[in-house]
């Protein structure tokens, strides 16, 4: 999974800053009907991983079954506001 391939798949660009806020939010939303339906573990992080990135992601204990990505979803957050 390549960051520019998702983007361009849910948004139509790589440039996040080129989107308009309605064109935004319809992205978000096909992120989060994709993540519902995905069973992969590691697909269905990076869906989780870059929806946190914009500030859309659902809660942990909804999105993860098993408490190892649980974990791992609590490091990647503390890692991104260490980041900040």
């Amino acid at each position: 999974m390549q960051l520019d391939d998702q983007l361009v798949r849910y948004f139509g660009t790589a440039d996040l800053g080129a989107l308009t806020p309605p064109a935004l939010a319809a992205g978000i939303e096909r992120m989060k009907v994709d993540l519902g339906l995905e069973t992969d573990r590691a697909r269905r992080f990076a869906l989780w991983a870059l929806l946190f990135m914009l500030g859309n992601a659902p809660d942990l204990d909804v999105t993860f079954e098993d408490p190892a990505d649980r974990e791992a979803a609590r490091n990647f957050m503390d890692l991104s506001d260490q980041q900040d």
